[in-house]
């Protein structure tokens, strides 16, 4: 067993009421896994054990659930594995398996009065804040959670249920779903951050691998790889229910027809049950396949290297958006959906 310690340093600590306690740098690799110390992670299941040593073979000391943090110490590659992911977090009174926590940081930011008609892009820069929905029968009623590093459109700027300034987010799902969240929750994502990479060399000179086989995806300019990463597609299903798709990822040749900056996945119905399967703002969103199979930003665990998926190749969320930027069609950061036949896909 071997520590690996970051180069990033601790920046500071702040206080958010009801969602998070500390704040802590960013993520700062690029499509590297420089792991972290004094990191806070969100747990992103509904239960998750810490054990005594870094393996599940180890005693179990206590149990956290679903949305709690934990101040991770530093990163340890276990030699018990397991061997698509070894890699676990030191934390108080034991250590617990990275793949089903979120990296988290907890920032406030100034509030944008001045809304666009056609609305801002904004992602959570909390753990996560709870969004409220107000109707004249019932008033304000709690909704979903959002998400760390999930992205909303917001529409307007409204008093909340506590008298502050609420950013109104329109839902990717249905135009009806209006619902609030307090504005210094949501980071506004500069033009800037969604400039195209290497908008110079030819569409037809960049192409993307999936290996189903291997979990990894591979982004070439002229045969010549620019990313390689691990990634989770859908776990396999040879005999789906009848009248449903196969959470398979599906092999075969595509070409990404539409990106979205952000998607609502799930069932679609409007509720507070954070079991629900419900995820709204999943961010930098690339569809290549029939039935909605996508490239994606991930908010819900970390597991790259196994299958994880109802289909779609879920990445890490900076992976997603470089992929994002880079293939075609051409984005527009101001625009719900951009639609074209863009960069092609290989899944083998």
């Amino acid at each position: 067993m071997k520590t690996v310690l970051s180069r990033r340093e601790f920046l500071k600590i702040i206080a958010i009421g009801g969602t998070a306690n500390l704040a802590f740098s960013p993520l700062t690799n690029k499509f590297e896994n420089q792991l972290g110390t004094s990191d806070i992670v969100r747990v992103a299941i509904q239960s998750i054990s810490i054990y005594s040593q870094p393996s599940d073979k180890s005693r179990i000391v206590y149990t956290k659930y679903r949305d709690d943090m934990l101040n991770v110490y530093y990163s340890v590659i276990s030699d018990d594995g397991p061997g698509y992911n070894p890699v676990w977090y030191r934390v108080w009174g034991g250590y617990v398996h990275s793949g089903h926590t979120q990296k988290v940081r907890s920032i406030l930011n100034q509030i944008e009065h001045d809304i666009p008609e056609d609305g801002l892009l904004t992602e959570v820069s909390v753990p996560y804040t709870q969004s409220m929905r107000y109707t004249k029968y019932d008033g304000w009623q709690p909704l979903y959670r959002l998400y760390h590093e999930s992205v909303h459109w917001v529409i307007g700027l409204d008093e909340g249920p506590d008298g502050k300034e609420w950013y109104k987010i329109e839902d990717e799902a249905d135009s009806h779903y209006i619902y609030h969240v307090p504005a210094q929750h949501l980071r506004v994502i500069q033009p800037e951050e969604l400039t195209p990479i290497s908008p110079d060399v030819p569409p037809e000179k960049k192409r993307i691998e999936v290996s189903i086989s291997q979990q990894t995806l591979t982004a070439f300019e002229y045969n010549e790889i620019v990313l390689q990463t691990k990634i989770a597609s859908g776990i396999p299903q040879a005999d789906p229910p009848p009248g449903q798709v196969s959470t398979d990822t599906p092999p075969g040749s595509y070409n990404i027809q539409v990106k979205m900056p952000s998607k609502h996945m799930g069932d679609g119905y409007l509720t507070s049950d954070i079991e629900a399967y419900e995820l709204p703002g999943v961010p930098w969103v690339s569809f290549f396949a029939p039935h909605g199979v996508a490239l994606h930003g991930t908010y819900w665990h970390t597991n790259y290297g196994i299958t994880m998926s109802h289909g779609c190749v879920n990445m890490r969320t900076e992976e997603a958006k470089w992929i994002y930027r880079w293939t075609t069609p051409l984005a527009d950061h101001t625009q719900w959906e951009s639609k074209g036949y863009g960069t092609r896909v290989t899944v083998v």
